[in-house]
């Protein structure tokens, strides 16, 4: 398998914010602020629609707490959350991954996508995901 996250993780060559069995914590190599940290499963996941709720649990539980440990120790006073999953989200690491980059007031980054889907879907898009998932159907279309 080429996917340079499992090399990070298998050869132990990262660095490393936190280390556990399922999740994990590693500073990119050009990170977006100080501070920027990736959390990604220690088992390879694509993304988001492959990883067993228990691992996407304990991932997003390291998200959490690197946010916190941001806010505390370097003085964030917020937190961006990204991540990407699957062809057509600009997902560039196929490795269920979430960069929690810490943020100050003025900072001069922006990570808010600046425009609008030109993609366009039949009726009520909040109204069908909310009855899909209220009857445990989820069809693809």
């Amino acid at each position: 398998m080429d996917c340079i996250f499992c090399e990070l993780i298998h050869e132990d060559t990262a660095s490393w914010v936190a280390r556990g069995p399922v999740a994990c914590a590693f500073t990119p190599l050009d990170p977006l602020a100080p501070g920027h940290t990736l959390v990604v499963p220690t088992v390879h996941y694509a993304g988001v629609f492959d990883a067993p709720p228990a691992v996407l649990a304990e991932v997003t539980a390291l998200v959490q707490r690197v946010a916190e440990v941001s806010r505390t120790v370097l003085n964030a006073s917020g937190v961006n959350v990204l991540s990407a999953s699957g062809p057509g989200s600009e997902q560039s690491v196929p490795h269920l991954h979430f960069h929690v980059v810490p943020r100050w007031l003025n900072d001069g980054i922006s990570t808010w996508p600046a425009g609008r889907s030109a993609h366009h879907v039949a009726g009520d898009p909040g109204a069908r995901l909310a009855a899909a998932l209220a009857s445990g159907r989820h069809h693809t279309s």
